[in-house]
């Protein structure tokens, strides 16, 4: 892991993304350290300060999120919480957000006001590892990940941080937060990385971000509206307002139709966030599978033509037995 992502120090034993950031915080800070991270509404996730988190219950969070126009992160409205704030810790990372992360300017910004930087870099892990997004270890006193997402290994989370914060970062995991380590997910965790040394897997990231930017201008094609208008990463976030199809529905027409995609909350979504307005897509499974662009097109057929018969069952029917015949010419093992 430490060669991966040429890191100081590495923590393996953390069971999960969430008890990774919550190690990390508590090295880093006492409760009641404020806290500058991505509103959840915007990207972020429910550990970057959701008031039914610990993260939102134990530390004082100020919230950053993306301009009205484009979707991408404000960065200026950051520099300016930043000073009149003045937090211990800022948090870049997101869990839902399609585009380039600019660690660099993240870092300038804590270094200007006297914090340190955390990167969550659960969903983009793989592909920093692949060399497919820029790195955040350069700029970063900690970075958490989660192991399975874009880096492809076992359902599990790690540290990366400086030699600085070794010590607590490893206290904080035990016997702070978590009790014995599940040594049949850390023994996966290192076939993972193993598979991620392989040359094959910068081009696995590639096929990735290719797939995702070719479904995305499919999906456009059919008149789909996406959140900052497309994607640099892993994932597309669709903006459903004007189909009047929720998020909810959209999933659960989808899951009728054999496609599988989770409803997501856009940047300043009207709708209740376990209804929502969007629906998230990632493309690191059917690459996995062999799937490339041309399969793009199809994926994005599908998913328009599921909509156009949202409310007709017998129709969603036969499009989930056509996803499956077509999911079929795609195995996810070859015996």
């Amino acid at each position: 892991a430490k060669e991966i992502f040429n890191a100081g120090h590495v923590n393996v034993q953390p069971h999960s993304g969430s008890q990774a950031n919550m190690a990390a915080y508590f090295a880093a800070l006492k409760p009641g350290a404020r806290v500058l991270a991505m509103d959840r509404a915007h990207g972020g996730h429910l550990t970057h300060g959701s008031k039914v988190n610990f993260s939102g219950l134990l530390f004082e969070i100020v919230s950053y999120g993306v301009k009205r126009d484009d979707c991408t992160i404000d960065y200026d409205d950051i520099v300016r919480k930043a000073r009149e704030s003045k937090p211990e810790l800022i948090i870049a990372g997101a869990s839902s957000y399609p585009r380039i992360i600019d660690f660099a300017r993240f870092k300038e910004i804590a270094d200007e006001v006297g914090a340190k930087l955390m990167v969550d870099a659960a969903h983009i892990a793989g592909l920093i590892a692949g060399g497919s997004h820029p790195s955040p270890v350069p700029y970063a006193d900690i970075v958490t990940m989660t192991t399975h997402k874009t880096l492809r290994g076992p359902r599990g989370g790690m540290i990366l941080s400086t030699q600085e914060l070794a010590k607590p970062i490893d206290k904080q995991i035990f016997p702070g937060t978590q009790g014995g380590p599940l040594m049949h997910i850390i023994a996966a965790k290192a076939v993972a990385f193993g598979e991620v040394l392989k040359p094959e897997f910068k081009d696995y990231t590639k096929r990735i971000i290719a797939n995702s930017r070719a479904l995305a201008v499919e999906l456009q094609s059919h008149g789909y509206k996406l959140i900052s208008g497309g994607t640099d990463n892993h994932l597309i976030l669709i903006d459903l307002t004007k189909t009047g199809i929720t998020g909810k529905r959209a999933e659960d027409t989808l899951g009728k139709a054999g496609i599988t995609v989770n409803k997501n909350s856009i940047p300043f979504d009207t709708q209740n966030p376990t209804v929502s307005s969007g629906i998230r897509i990632g493309t690191p499974a059917v690459t996995t599978r062999g799937m490339g662009v041309d399969e793009m097109s199809t994926i994005a057929s599908l998913i328009h033509k599921s909509f156009k018969n949202i409310d007709d069952d017998g129709a969603l029917q036969l499009i989930r037995e056509e996803s499956y015949e077509f999911a079929r010419s795609f195995p996810m093992f070859k015996w």
